[in-house]
C-alpha cells in the first residue's frame, strides 16, 4: 500500500509525533495478520517502524483495544523482556478513525509457517527453541505490580473469566454449529485449575516473535491480548504452536517446526519450569484449553473475512473456516477425556 493510500491525517500525524522522518513516507501493509492491520512505515533515509491498528471494521467487544497494546508495550519496553521500542499513541479518531500507535520495525525475521523454519540454518534451531521459551519465563518473571500493571488484574479465576468471554465471542460470530466448542467448554469448565496471576501475552508463538540470524529471540510484538492472569496460558498456546514432526494432530496454529531440529515440546516444558521452579502442572489441561481457545478466535476471524473487513485483497486460511475450528475444537475435547 503507498502513502497515497494512506490518508493524509496519517502522515501529517505521522511526521508530528514521531522523530527522525527524512523524507517522503511509505506505508505497506505486512501480510499473515489475521485481526490488527500492521504497516511498516519507511522514510527515504531508510528509517523503518511499525504502525498498528483496528481492523477497518467488524470488531467485537473487548477487542483491538490499541490503548492497552501500547501500554504493555511501555511497561515491558525497560525489561529484559525484548519488546520493539514503542514510539506514538494516537487516539484522535478523526485521524483514521480508531487508536493507532507506531513502534520501532522489529529486525529479524518472523517464523509463522513451515516454509520460514525450514529457511532458519540447522545450527540455528536450538537456539530458535531455547531462546523463545527463556522469553516466555523472563516475561512471567516480570511482577505486573513492578511495571504498573497490577491495577488490570481482576478478582475471581483468570481461565474461568476466559472461557466465559471466549465462549460469548463464539456465539457472537457466523459459525452456524457451535455444538463442539460448546461441549469442549463445558468439560474445560469442569476442571479449571486455580492457577497463578501473572503478565499473560496471550498469543505468545514464533508467528509474534523476530529473531535473528542466530536464531535468537529479539523483539516480541502483538499485544493485543495481553492481560493479567494465569501465565501458563501462555505456555499451552505456545506448546499448541509447536508442531513435531509426525504429528498427526492438526494444527490450530501455523508452526515454523514440523521440519525438525528443534526442540521438543517436552524439552520447552522442562525449560520452562526449571527456569521458572515449577512442578505438578497439568500442561494436558493448558494444552487443550489453549487449542478450544484457537478455535474461538478463529471463528471470529473468518466472520470478519466473510464480510470484508479485513481489507479486499484478504483471504481466509485453512484454519479459519468452520471444518477446521470444529476440528480443533473436537481435538481439544479428546485431550480433556484422555
Amino acid at each position: 500500500m503507498s502513502g497515497e493510500e494512506i490518508p493524509e491525517a496519517v502522515v501529517s500525524w505521522f511526521r508530528g509525533h514521531v522523530d527522525e522522518v527524512e523524507g517522503a513516507l511509505d506505508f505497506e501493509r505486512i501480510a499473515g495478520g489475521r485481526s490488527n492491520l500492521t504497516f511498516r512505515v519507511t522514510d527515504e533515509a531508510g528509517h523503518a517502524w511499525a504502525l498498528r491498528r483496528p481492523p477497518l471494521g467488524g470488531v467485537l467487544e473487548t477487542a483491538h483495544d490499541m490503548g492497552r497494546e501500547w501500554r504493555f508495550l511501555s511497561a515491558l519496553n525497560p525489561t529484559e523482556v525484548p519488546v520493539p521500542t514503542p514510539r506514538a499513541f494516537c487516539d484522535d479518531h478523526d485521524v483514521w478513525g480508531a487508536d493507532l500507535y507506531v513502534m520501532d520495525f522489529a529486525p529479524g525475521k518472523v517464523l509463522n509457517d513451515t516454509g520460514s523454519g525450514e529457511k532458519v540454518p540447522p545450527a540455528a534451531r536450538t537456539v530458535v527453541g531455547t531462546s523463545t521459551i527463556d522469553v516466555l519465563a523472563a516475561l512471567h518473571h516480570v511482577e505486573p505490580s513492578a511495571v504498573g500493571l497490577d491495577d488490570l488484574a481482576r478478582p475471581g479465576n483468570f481461565v474461568a473469566r476466559q472461557l466465559k468471554r471466549w465462549h460469548r465471542q463464539a456465539h457472537s460470530s457466523a459459525m452456524e454449529d457451535l455444538s463442539v466448542i460448546d461441549a469442549t467448554h463445558e468439560a474445560l469448565a469442569k476442571r479449571v485449575p486455580e492457577g497463578e496471576v501473572g503478565i499473560v501475552h496471550g498469543d505468545f508463538r514464533p508467528g509474534n516473535i523476530s529473531y535473528d540470524a542466530d536464531g535468537q529471540a529479539v523483539a516480541v510484538f502483538d499485544w493485543e491480548l495481553a492481560t493479567i492472569g494465569d501465565p501458563l496460558c501462555d505456555l499451552g498456546h505456545l506448546l499448541v504452536s509447536w508442531s513435531e514432526p509426525g504429528d498427526t494432530v492438526p494444527e490450530a496454529l501455523s508452526s515454523p517446526t514440523p521440519a525438525g531440529g528443534y526442540p521438543t515440546r517436552e524439552e520447552l516444558i522442562a525449560r520452562y519450569t526449571a527456569a521458572r521452579g515449577l512442578t505438578d502442572l497439568d500442561v494436558g489441561y493448558y494444552l487443550a484449553f489453549a487449542r478450544w481457545r484457537a478455535a474461538c478466535i478463529h471463528a471470529g476471524v473468518w466472520t470478519r473475512y466473510r464480510a470484508g473487513d479485513m481489507g479486499a485483497d484478504a483471504d481466509p486460511d485453512e484454519v479459519t473456516g468452520p471444518e477446521a475450528i470444529n476440528i480443533q475444537a473436537e481435538t481439544a475435547l479428546a485431550d480433556l477425556e484422555r
